[in-house]
């Protein structure tokens, strides 16, 4: 097994702790704090294999992914902080 599937199957281990703490979480900003946290390892694991199968279209991805990520949490943010009607 080469070392980037090693990497892909940790994280993935990784974002199954994550998606319990998102399910379990007991306040909405743990919530989402997991939900971010899901969505960075899933950017890196989107990196990992675009370099694994050498392909740059994953990583194009994973850019992207990346970018609508950080806009919705910030959304979320401003929506619990009372600044959305």
């Amino acid at each position: 097994m080469s070392m980037f599937l090693y990497a892909v199957f940790l994280i993935g281990i990784a974002g199954l702790i994550v998606l319990l703490r998102l399910i379990l979480g007991p306040t909405t900003s743990d919530r989402v704090v997991a939900l971010d946290t899901l969505n960075t390892l899933v950017v890196a694991i989107m990196l990992l294999l675009g370099a694994y199968y050498e392909r740059a279209i994953y990583i194009d991805i994973a850019i992207v992914y990346a970018l609508l990520s950080y806009i919705g949490t910030l959304i979320i943010a401003k929506y619990l902080q009372g600044g959305l009607t």
